[in-house]
């Protein structure tokens, strides 16, 4: 073979080369012959060591080297003699740039030689070594004895002589054989080799890398080492060495490299170059698609060389050395089980001997050994290697699922692009709230709550049987709230995960257990004998077992590393701990939450979900996408549930109170939604709601039906926070009765009804007041005032004032219902009276006239006085309650024709000034009965300040959820007169309420100036979109008067004008103006606002605000109560059949792992019975 000048290595024959120094040094090597053991050395080479070069000072020369002559020229040992190359004279290199060539780019990631014809182990051993191995894994210290005593150095700019060699190296009688190709189950002999190398000549160390990089590559410029000869030639890699004599062979020319990534359909097929060297693949197809996917990790054709796309995967793990005999099966013969029907499990291929372990039977994978092939994880994790890089090859981005396998390991497989987020619909809008209901639906039969008496974060439950597990397991039984087992795990162990096991019986279903430690330890135990029946030690090592799953006859347990073990059942059809785990997995550390969905695991890592179909036999791709699925403005990870009114879609729950909605068919996010501003610490799906437990210690039950969702009911479940909550699937076969569990922070265990019996009745009931209730609408005047410490004297002072009350009675058109509300009529401001009145006891036994100051006098007689004189005279007023705070004063009045059917009169108080001690702010509750329907009224006056918008709010809560009234004790009464569940001890358990007063709800990041000129041009518009009020309404899930209601603003802010002008506030504050009197409304449909206007009194610094009202109020007849009483029972009857039958259904199917046909015979048998 002769040179053809200036190309240097280009025609050089393919013979290994282990790295870029050898191919830079026999640039300037003659044509070698063959390499043989009795070929000569070439001319050009001297056989005989040199003497070793004087030691240089350590000056570290930065660009100018002496070379020494050709004869004393340092040469490598194992240099290759390549065909073709003849010795170039070496001259002295000019200075390197201050940024030199970086070797790298060739050699990080060279093509790949076409394979040769060979046998079925040559072929084996070249699908191993299609990716180099990392050279950032190969030691540094060369290895003499070995024939790869070259590597890829870790530094990218130094390929050069490394420091423990000597660059003169020992006389040998031939050139030394080429190495053959770095196959990744090579790398074991090779560190075996490298364990004793010998002692290496001294080296000069005085010399900068750099240098010698430049001396090296100084005839580059006569080499031509230009991008082209890189993608003609590589010496990075070439076909594996043969026994037979190469000097006749001619060297095939490697593909060129491409300058960017290759489209798939552009790799060449391999099949064409081994048909003719083992047979042909099986015939039938899933065998091909398991040799496909071993190869390439995909969906594609058959097994095929990717010189252009296999130097940008990362290293193949070194474990992935088994033979091919190993990953393709010899026959179609050893099907694991099918699942449904669950008997046929007593056949399963995977069951062995006690004696014999059940390794052998895996078809991929031994324990720690199961990674998908690549390119979907090359790091013995589900695809830990980071996408964003330019590595990353094609299949990144376009990902493809594995085909269905003919057993019963098989997924339903689709082409699985990237979950797109293009259509994403983000719900900002919270659930309506309006309709909430309160009632804690306590389970009807049973131990509602069961105390645990010890630490415990962990629980499952199974019919009867609940297990809460921790330093102790303790098993309950939830029908009469007995202790059934418990035991200690010793000390320095701690239980970490718990799950009841399949049982082969459904009769003996939830009486055994599997219970994960801290130890990595597994044990089994049962809750009849009470003991321990079994136990894996060192199951997980000693990483602490998280999670404990039961899929259908298999249960899954996760450790904290990140292993995943897969035991299905044994010759009995059970999992067994006697024997190994069937398969293993690696799955990403950071383990926030994981949930199995149907054939698939959810697995959640903070923000990140993937999804992996983890199998008994392994023959599958684990890892189904390729990139984590992302909620986008969600954050972490914290829970999830499936619906089964909503089939296809997962319910993932996040720490910020939202949740997001993926679609199970393409993994793509449907919507992200606004649940709600607390965290979400645990979802359950029961029945057709969602239930989301909160770290408030709340739970609220969802009807995700509508958009934006409702909250069907909302009750405090715990004192602290709820840590989970489980909708036992086994509850309606076993016990027949759905039951929830809900695990608090305070160590208690809570049964729920799922069918919420009470809310349906009470709603039903509702639906059906027409046929039982009388209706009629009764008119009502409210007045909110701030008086700002007037008296009824002080109007007088002004005609347009003396005109205020007289004007208001003879507008009103003689309402049934009169109310007045007052704040401030007394001065706040005066600190004596305040502090007189702070710290000045009430006398206890005082009467309402003596209790009461003369400002509260006063306006009562005026308002007596006014309504006597200005109100038609057939149409007599009856002063029905007065009650009073500090500065607060609420007077109502009744027509003569209504006294008489007002009935249970009560009324508070609640404070909320200097933290609830002083009721300088706070509000005065009355309520009262009209035939059947309660009625419900509340002056308040809130915080004050610009910035005091939370404040506000927090006293709004306190207001609207304190118990401040006594409670309804008949329940009939409290279905037909209250709302949301209520007793009558809340405001909002009333059918219609009436909320008045000094809000103090300001106008926000708006300058005073602004909003002058706004209201001087009456563009009320813009001022209100920047309202408190109505901005908290809309964007506050958590505001308490998202429930209520108020007719649109159209008059100017009634604050804060100075006294006796019409002019807004000019003092030293120049506070901005605002509406701060208000009045709002909540009646489901029942209240009806006719009028909403403020009133010109300049008597003070706020001007009062009324409104006219019409409300429809109902009685009851008795008789006819009780029929539709009797049909809402069957209502609720019909629906348990129903929902009962479902429920058991989908536990025999869906659960255990019955067919359709298999549990429906057994749910007609157990009826039957």
């Amino acid at each position: 073979m002769e040179s053809n000048g200036q190309d240097g290595p280009d025609d050089s024959s393919l013979r290994p080369v282990s790295s870029l120094r050898s191919h830079f040094e026999n640039m300037n090597k003659p044509k070698d012959g063959p390499t043989s053991t009795h070929s000569e050395s070439p001319p050009t080479r001297n056989p005989s060591p040199s003497p070793k070069p004087p030691p240089i000072p350590d000056t570290r020369p930065i660009r100018s080297i002496n070379v020494p002559p050709e004869n004393g020229r340092p040469k490598l040992k194992d240099t290759l003699n390549i065909p073709g190359h003849y010795p170039a004279q070496i001259v002295n290199p000019p200075p390197l740039s201050p940024k030199p060539i970086k070797p790298p780019a060739v050699l990080v990631e060279p093509p790949q030689s076409p394979p040769k014809p060979r046998s079925l182990p040559a072929l084996q051993s070249d699908m191993n070594a299609h990716l180099v191995p990392d050279p950032t894994k190969t030691p540094n210290t060369p290895v003499a004895s070995s024939p790869r005593s070259f590597k890829i150095p870790s530094r990218p700019h130094t390929p050069i002589l490394e420091p423990g060699r000597s660059p003169r190296l020992a006389a040998t009688q031939q050139p030394p054989s080429p190495p053959p190709p770095r196959r990744s189950a090579e790398l074991r002999r090779e560190r075996e080799a490298r364990a004793s190398p010998p002692i290496p000549p001294p080296v000069n160390r005085a010399e900068k890398p750099a240098n010698r990089l430049s001396r090296l590559m100084g005839n580059a410029p006569k080499l031509e080492l230009t991008p082209q000869i890189a993608e003609r030639r590589s010496p990075f890699n070439s076909p594996p060495s043969s026994a037979s004599s190469p000097e006749n062979e001619e060297p095939p020319v490697l593909p060129t490299r491409p300058p960017a990534r290759p489209a798939l359909q552009k790799v060449v097929p391999r099949t064409n170059t081994i048909a003719t060297t083992f047979d042909p693949p099986p015939v039938h197809h899933t065998i091909a698609s398991i040799r496909r996917d071993e190869v390439n990790g995909t969906v594609r054709s058959p097994v095929m060389a990717q010189p252009e796309e296999r130097p940008a995967l990362p290293a193949r793990p070194q474990t992935m050395t088994e033979p091919i005999s190993a990953r393709i099966p010899a026959s179609s013969t050893m099907k694991p089980p099918p699942r449904p029907p669950r008997p046929v499990v007593s056949t399963t291929s995977v069951a062995t001997d006690n004696s014999v372990s059940p390794q052998p039977k895996r078809v991929v994978s031994t324990p720690t050994t199961q990674f998908a092939p690549p390119p979907s994880r090359t790091h013995g994790r589900s695809l830990t290697v980071d996408q964003g890089t330019e590595k990353a090859s094609l299949e990144f981005h376009q990902p493809t699922r594995r085909p269905a396998l003919g057993d019963a390991d098989s997924r339903p497989v689709e082409p699985a692009a990237l979950p797109s987020t293009n259509h994403v619909e983000v719900v900002a809008q919270y659930p309506d709230a309006t309709r909430v209901n309160r009632r804690p639906p306590f389970i009807k039969q049973g131990a509602h709550e069961i105390h645990t008496k010890y630490d415990t974060r962990i629980f499952d439950v199974c019919g009867q049987y609940v297990c809460t597990t921790g330093i102790l397991t303790r098993v309950w039984n939830v029908l009469d709230g007995e202790l059934v087992m418990s035991f200690a795990h010793g000390e320095g162990v701690k239980a970490t995960a718990v799950a009841f096991k399949p049982a082969l019986d459904i009769q003996e279903e939830g009486l055994r257990l599997w219970i994960g430690n801290n130890v990595g330890e597994i044990i089994e135990a049962d809750v009849m004998s009470q003991g321990i029946t079994d136990n894996k030690t060192n199951a997980h090592g000693r990483y602490e077992i998280i999670k404990i799953f039961r899929h259908y006859n298999e249960m899954w347990t996760l450790d904290e590393a990140g292993t995943l073990h897969v035991w299905g059942p044994d010759n009995e059809g059970v999992p067994n701990l006697g024997l190994n785990p069937h398969q293993t997995y690696r799955l990403p550390k950071g383990h926030t939450f994981s949930m199995v969905v149907g054939e698939e695991l959810w697995h959640a890592t903070g923000k990140e979900i993937r999804i992996f179909t983890p199998t008994t036999g392994g023959r599958n791709q684990l890892q189904v996408l390729m990139r984590p699925i992302v909620s986008e403005g969600a954050g972490e990870v914290t829970s999830g549930t499936l619906l089964k009114s909503q089939p296809g879609k997962v319910f993932i729950g996040h720490s910020d109170g939202k949740v997001s909605i993926y679609s199970q068919k393409d993994f793509t996010c449907l919507s992200v939604l606004n649940v709600s501003s607390y965290k979400i610490n645990s979802l359950a799906g029961v029945g057709n709601y969602i239930w989301a437990a909160f770290n408030t210690g709340k739970v609220s039950v969802y009807d995700v039906a509508e958009s934006p969702w409702v909250i069907k009911k909302d009750w405090q479940a715990h004192n602290n926070p709820v840590i989970k909550i489980i909708a036992d699937p086994a509850s309606f076969y076993k016990l027949d009765r759905l039951q929830v569990i809900t695990l608090g922070a305070d160590n208690m265990l809570k049964s729920w009804d799922g069918l919420l019996q009470d809310d349906f009745l009470e709603n039903e009931m509702k639906l059906l007041d027409t046929q039982y209730c009388k209706f009629e609408n009764i008119k009502l005047t409210a007045m909110t005032w701030n008086a700002g410490a007037s008296t009824p004297n002080s109007l007088r002072y002004s005609d347009s004032d003396a005109m205020f009350m007289q004007n208001l009675l003879k507008s009103s058109d003689s309402p049934d219902i009169l109310i007045f509300g007052f704040q401030e009529l007394v001065d706040l401001e005066d600190k004596t009276a305040t502090a007189k009145r702070f710290f000045k006891p009430k006398k206890k036994d005082a009467s309402d006239q003596e209790r009461m100051s003369h400002q509260y006098r006063d306006w009562r007689d005026f308002l007596v006085r006014s309504l006597d004189d200005y109100m038609p005279s057939d149409h007599l007023y009856h002063l029905l309650h007065t009650a009073t705070l500090v500065g607060l004063f609420t007077c109502i009045f009744v027509r003569s024709t209504l006294r008489d059917r007002i009935r249970n009169l009560n009324s508070s108080e609640i404070k909320r000034g200097m933290g609830g001690l002083h009721g300088n702010k706070g509000a005065i509750v009355v309520r009262f009965m009209v035939d059947d329907t309660s009625l419900c009224f509340i002056n308040c006056h809130l915080a004050a300040g610009q910035s005091s918008a939370n404040q506000r709010h927090n006293d709004i809560a306190a207001i609207m959820e304190s118990s401040l009234l006594p409670v309804e004790r008949d329940p009939s009464v409290r279905i037909d007169s209250y709302v949301g569940g209520g007793d009558g001890s809340m405001v909002l358990d009333h059918e219609l309420c009436l909320l008045n007063g000094d809000l103090n709800y300001r106008i926000d990041t708006m300058s005073r100036d602004t909003v002058v000129i706004a209201v001087k041009q009456n563009n009320l518009a813009k001022l209100l979109e920047r309202d408190q009020l109505l901005v908290a309404r809309r964007r506050n899930p958590a505001f308490k008067l998202r429930a209520f209601d108020e007719m649109p603003i159209e008059f100017p802010p009634t604050y804060k004008y100075d006294v006796g002008t019409d002019n807004y506030d000019t003092s030293e504050k120049k506070r901005s103006p605002a509406w701060c009197d208000r009045l709002l409304h909540r009646g489901f449909g029942r209240i009806q606002q006719l009028e909403y206007r403020r009133h010109e009194v300049r008597v003070s610094d706020h001007r009062p605000v009324t409104g006219q009202f019409r409300f429809t109020v109902k009685s009851i007849s008795p008789k006819k109560r009780t029929l539709a009483w009797a049909d809402c029972q069957q209502r609720f009857e019909n629906l348990r059949v129903k929902e009962a039958n479902a429920e058991k259904l989908h536990y025999l199917t869906k659960v255990i792992g019955y067919d359709q046909e298999t549990s429906t015979r057994f749910l007609r048998e157990k009826a039957a019975k």
